[in-house]
């Protein structure tokens, strides 16, 4: 598949699932300016596509007018203990480059479950997605955004009570309309 489909199915979700639905306070404002980076890692091997975070941190750190990066994992870690292994890697790549501080990352995949909650259950759709994906949030903006918003603590328990009253059926169709040119 190429590129650009896996990118406007990755917006599609956005929109449709994380914005529509408020999973992301913070998301609207980022998508309607269009400060949003979407990059596309087709290794299918984990030491690329931790060289594909690193290119986009330094991406980050020279184009301050864009935002965030939704990274999209479209040839590896499709199995999603591979994931938690790329997630793992991830992080300790942020520590030792130094960008701790700078950003943080989100996760997202097409199967993701939270430890400790069924497969099945809703809310695990507030961090399912078209495609593996790590997020690369600017920490100084993250902080900004809590700042202005009253209670970001209350995000997780509105977004799982939500996602378990829309239920599995209805959150597995709005990621399956968005996957619609898989």
């Amino acid at each position: 598949m190429n590129s650009q489909t896996i990118i406007e199915q990755t917006r599609c979700w956005l929109k449709s699932t994380i914005i529509d639905l408020n999973f992301c306070p913070f998301a609207n404002q980022e998508f309607i300016n269009n400060t949003i980076y979407y990059s596309v890692s087709d290794s299918g091997k984990l030491e690329t596509s931790l060289q594909s975070l690193a290119n986009e941190f330094q991406y980050l750190d020279s184009h301050p007018e864009t935002e965030t990066t939704l990274l999209i994992f479209s040839a590896f870690a499709n199995n999603f203990d591979d994931f938690l292994e790329l997630i793992d890697y991830a992080n300790q790549l942020l520590d030792d480059l130094d960008y701790t501080s700078i950003y943080q990352l989100a996760h997202f995949h097409p199967d993701y479950h939270f430890d400790g909650v069924e497969e099945t259950d809703a809310s695990n759709y507030t961090n399912r997605s078209p495609w593996p994906t790590l997020h690369i949030i600017r920490e100084k903006s993250l902080q900004l955004a809590i700042e202005k918003y009253p209670d970001t603590a209350s995000i997780p328990d509105t977004n799982i009570k939500l996602a378990r009253k829309l239920g599995s059926a209805k959150l597995q169709a709005l990621l399956n309309n968005c996957l619609k040119s898989r």
